[in-house]
């Protein structure tokens, strides 16, 4: 099964005022093993690699099947604001980030400028009525592979 979210940058951070697409992919191994979660969104953050996927702690060896998907993006939206560069997807990303902020901050901000063009009307966040405070929503598409 596979779920679209969207999640919003995090206040006082590079990547405020965007609005991030996700994919989440659940197996029938789901809660025992995490989904799959991926931006569809562009992202240049240094846990996030070229193809979107998000190298995060509790999306890997750190799951538990009590996490829910509140959780899952949460998690994410804290990673945006604090970025692990020890353990870096991007390595570009994560060099700026602890060298030359300012270029990092440049670069994050003209893919928030990207992300507000990534919605059609219809899907666009500041059209739809206002979420609960976890910035963080998501739903089922209705595919499933099985």
């Amino acid at each position: 099964m596979i779920w679209h979210a969207v999640i919003f940058g995090p206040h006082d951070t590079p990547f405020e005022d965007g609005t991030f697409k996700l994919t989440l992919e659940f197996t029938e191994e789901y809660p025992n093993k995490p989904p799959t979660v991926r931006f569809v969104s562009k992202m240049f953050h240094p846990n996030v690699y070229a193809d979107g996927s998000i190298c995060l702690d509790i999306l890997q060896n750190r799951w538990s099947p009590t996490y829910d998907v509140s959780a899952i993006l949460t998690s994410i939206q804290s990673l945006l604001d604090e970025p692990n560069p020890n353990s870096p997807a991007n390595s570009l990303a994560a060099q700026l980030y602890q060298e030359n902020r300012r270029e990092y901050e440049k670069r994050v901000e003209a893919i928030v400028e990207q992300s507000w063009h990534n919605f059609t009307d219809e899907e666009d966040p500041a059209n739809a009525k206002k979420e609960p405070p976890t910035a963080a929503t998501a739903h089922g598409s209705g595919t499933s592979n099985s």
